[in-house]
């Protein structure tokens, strides 16, 4: 185990594993997040080939509908 900073809080992770892994290990379905990994915005198609190592910072925000 190693791990990641999300939103500023580092976070366990079984590295190295791609965004999508990460996203789901953490209970976040990956079609409602947005994602910057390393200052970086991740388009969602490469959450599954975007590795994370120890030490990266991610930055992820909930997609939230509304009226």
């Amino acid at each position: 185990m190693n791990e990641v900073v999300a939103n500023g809080k580092k976070v366990a992770a079984k590295l190295p594993c791609s965004i999508e892994e990460f996203l789901v290990a953490q209970k976040l379905l990956p079609r409602s997040v947005v994602v910057e990994h390393n200052g970086e915005a991740v388009a969602p198609s490469e959450f599954s080939e975007r590795q994370l190592n120890a030490g990266d910072k991610l930055e992820i925000v909930k997609i939230v509908a509304g009226g």
